[in-house]
């Protein structure tokens, strides 16, 4: 029954039409709890997700590692090495260092120092390289090199390092270690 056909009916009965009451578009009901308190759990996780991401320390941030080395290679406590790994630190320019692997002290030799002829290649002495330049000494264990291969198991890397201008005497040391597999 539609409207008019009430008032019609209402109007030939001799009844008076009640004025029409306005329903509003949004009614008031009671809350469902169950779906608010999902939602309010989904809100709290939502808040700790990113909490966490803010809260986070990741990456070098996460490492304590003195303001003038920039890298180390392979990264403190790193756990899968091999044998033949690379040791790599990255200095801020106008340092210098040396390299100390398991309590042995590395010789070192200058980029600048070794010679060659131009367009020959070059073949690296087996002591650990430093390049001035670029503020990077390495040391690639080798035959004939005081390590020639990483045994498994834990070792302590050390890097010796001192701003160029100030000398040796002022030298502080890095020290952190990796697992060979």
């Amino acid at each position: 029954m539609t409207t008019e056909t009430a008032a019609e009916t209402a109007a030939e009965n001799g009844a008076e039409l009640a004025p029409a009451v306005r329903r509003s578009p949004f009614r008031w009901r009671r809350p469902d709890w169950g779906l608010l308190i999902a939602s309010l759990v989904i809100a709290g996780g939502v808040a700790l997700i990113v909490w966490g991401f803010v809260t986070a320390n990741t990456g070098d941030d996460g490492i304590d590692r003195p303001a003038p080395i920039e890298d180390v290679s392979p990264v403190e406590n790193a756990v899968q090495v091999l044998q033949q790994e690379q040791i790599r630190v990255d200095l801020e320019f106008g340092y210098e260092a040396i390299l100390v692997v398991d309590g042995e002290e590395l010789p070192t030799t200058a980029l600048t120092a070794i010679e060659s002829e131009p367009g020959a290649q070059v073949v690296l002495p087996p002591t650990a390289i430093f390049d001035a330049a670029n503020g990077v000494i390495a040391f690639i264990p080798a035959e004939g090199a005081l390590v020639e291969s990483f045994s498994e198991g834990r070792h302590d890397a050390q890097v010796i390092y001192w701003k160029s201008e100030d000398g040796r005497e002022t030298a502080r040391r890095y020290q952190w270690s990796f697992t060979v597999v």
